[in-house]
């Protein structure tokens, strides 16, 4: 009934799955991610785009898939009804989306390829400033990846919103004008809307947002306030529609537990940046563990692991890398 009401408020685009969305049907629920798929498209009928992720050659797993599996990906997704395949690497190695890439558009696939964006804790420098990224831009064109759209993606929030801005005023320039650039990014750090606008600003044509009752925190910035931060310009939509569908959502979730933490912004994840995705699953962990009182201090060691562990993106995998380790030098001491 939520997916339903989305597309009765005028919605055409939605993210139905992601890496956790495949795995955890399998893992925790006893169903198939693909029957999943099917129910989705089932719902929003043919014309709608249905999107879901892959990070690079490691595609919905967490470790790196051989040539036949990516293939089987790409073609699987299809066969179920997805759009469009959004194509990330943790590391932002170009040669991780060459293959990934080319079949996801030899199946019949919208490929978005990704740059992932993140800042780096205080005191850090290198790899991830507006020119770094550029850099990625122009090897990704130059090593002829077939692509539908370019997407930046800042799974941990943290990217702040000038280096937005200068990373899509620059990548406009790069690009044709009729290419479609994308920004994704998470409000954990509640930076969400100011980044959006930055991203507008510079030239993006697409945002990523959420409904309520999951938006905000280590979800996206929600529908409704971002219509109100775009007030003046020519972005609009029917927000009484919107409402209607949030109201549809929060009844289909009502019996689901959501830790707090979720819903929170953490403004120390500006310094130890830590994705939406990691920061919930790792939490939920801990209080299985009975650790959870030990948080604070794992998002403090996590900058230091950071600072110290390289400058790969904290995203998935890479992310749990981190935060693993953070966890260990916290509960196990130091390395």
């Amino acid at each position: 009934p939520a997916v339903k009401a989305s597309v009765d408020a005028g919605i055409t685009n939605f993210e139905a799955g992601g890496g956790a969305r495949f795995q955890s049907l399998f893992f925790y629920c006893g169903e198939s991610a693909f029957d999943m798929m099917d129910r989705f498209r089932a719902e929003v009928g043919p014309d709608i785009a249905l999107q879901t992720l892959a990070r690079g050659i490691n595609v919905v797993a967490l470790s790196q898939a051989p040539r036949d599996i990516i293939d089987l990906h790409a073609k699987m997704f299809k066969k179920h009804g997805i759009t469009t395949i959004r194509n990330f690497d943790a590391l932002n190695d170009v040669r991780n989306l060459e293959y990934s890439g080319e079949r996801i558009d030899y199946h019949g696939l919208n490929h978005q390829v990704v740059i992932s964006m993140m800042d780096l804790p205080p005191g850090c420098t290198g790899a991830h400033t507006a020119e770094f990224y550029i850099d990625r831009l122009k090897q990704i064109l130059d090593a002829g990846i077939p692509f539908h759209s370019i997407c930046f993606k800042d799974a941990s929030g943290t990217a702040n919103p000038r280096k937005v801005y200068d990373t899509f005023k620059a990548a406009r320039k790069m690009v044709s004008d009729d290419t479609i650039l994308w920004f994704h990014t998470h409000d954990t750090a509640g930076l969400g809307i100011s980044q959006n606008l930055a991203a507008v600003e510079g030239g993006a044509d697409g945002i990523d947002l959420a409904k309520s009752p999951l938006s905000g925190g280590t979800c996206q910035p929600d529908i409704l306030s971002m219509i109100h931060a775009l007030k003046g310009t020519d972005f609009t939509l029917d927000y009484e529609k919107i409402l209607v569908a949030s109201e549809a959502f929060e009844v289909a979730l009502k019996d689901y537990f959501f830790p707090p933490e979720a819903k929170m912004v953490s403004p120390t994840v500006t310094l130890s940046p830590m994705p939406g995705g990691a920061l919930t699953a790792n939490t939920m962990m801990m209080r299985d563990t009975g650790t959870l009182h030990l948080y604070a201090d794992v998002i403090k060691e996590m900058s230091e692991v950071i600072r110290l562990g390289g400058f790969g993106t904290s995203v998935t995998p890479v992310s749990q890398f981190y935060f693993q380790q953070a966890y260990l030098n916290v509960t196990q001491g130091r390395w």
